[in-house]
């Protein structure tokens, strides 16, 4: 992570990173419908980067400490950080997660969401389905006074429950003008353990649950992570602010 120190944002700051959430969200809004058999990830990925400058923004991942694209394509057994390329052509059955992150004024929005390509095996569609409601479970533990560790839990039950696992090698993490600060926010845990929460700080939830073992392995591009036994991840994204009351998703398409 890059810095330690945990930032809490003024009304004035997540109001900017609702307008950055609410451009991500929109992002993938966008993209949604090109999510088809025979399209590249390669196309989705340049329609990604023309629609983000269109919109005065920027793509954050791109050159990101050298990642080469704009936006994370990661399809079946990759868990994150898939690279967009040429070659790699979506077919019917496929899962496919979109991870986008453009900058507004400065201001990162941070999203993701797995999509069904064509028609899914029933395991693809159950373990997509848990993962959303995890992510939904996650979110729901937000409140000032609660702890890191109740998100993790509430993630973490729901996924097993269901049969899955959960990757333990990637977390959520705080964001604002920095991409990835603290704190960090593990998608299993245990209840009462962590950091409590408090108003104003601003962090990603992005479960990623596998269809097997939660052990993960990265390929010899430095980025492409994958499951050990190269069976189905899925994983949702939302950047969410603690907020006096509750908690708030950023990364909402509409107010």
């Amino acid at each position: 992570m890059a810095t330690e120190t945990i930032t809490l944002l003024s009304k004035r700051e997540i109001e900017k990173m609702r307008q950055a959430g609410r451009l991500a969200a929109q992002l993938l809004d966008y993209l949604a419908p090109m999510v088809t058999p025979g399209v590249s990830t390669l196309e989705i990925n340049d329609e990604a980067e023309r629609w983000t400058q269109e919109k005065g923004a920027k793509s954050a991942p791109l050159g990101y400490n050298g990642f080469p694209k704009s936006i994370c394509t990661s399809i079946n057994e990759v868990i994150c950080h898939g690279i967009p390329n040429a070659e790699e052509i979506l077919r019917d059955g496929d899962i496919i997660n979109i991870d986008v992150t453009p900058i507004l004024d400065g201001y990162h929005g941070d999203t993701s969401r797995t999509f069904f390509v064509g028609t899914p095996s029933p395991v693809a569609k159950k373990l997509v389905e848990v993962t959303e409601e995890c992510l939904t479970r996650g979110i729901a533990e937000v409140k000032p006074g609660a702890r890191v560790g109740d998100i993790g839990a509430a993630i973490q039950e729901y996924a097993e429950a269901n049969g899955f696992s959960v990757v333990r090698d990637f977390v959520g993490h705080g964001i604002n003008r920095i991409f990835h600060t603290a704190p960090q926010i593990p998608h299993y845990g245990k209840r009462g353990k962590g950091k409590r929460l408090r108003e104003g700080m601003v962090f990603t939830i992005e479960p990623m649950i596998n269809e097997g073992t939660w052990e993960a392995t990265v390929l010899n591009d430095g980025w492409t992570a994958i499951t050990k036994d190269r069976k189905l991840s899925a994983q949702f994204e939302h950047t969410i602010a603690v907020t006096e009351s509750g908690v708030e998703i950023l990364t909402l398409a509409s107010e």
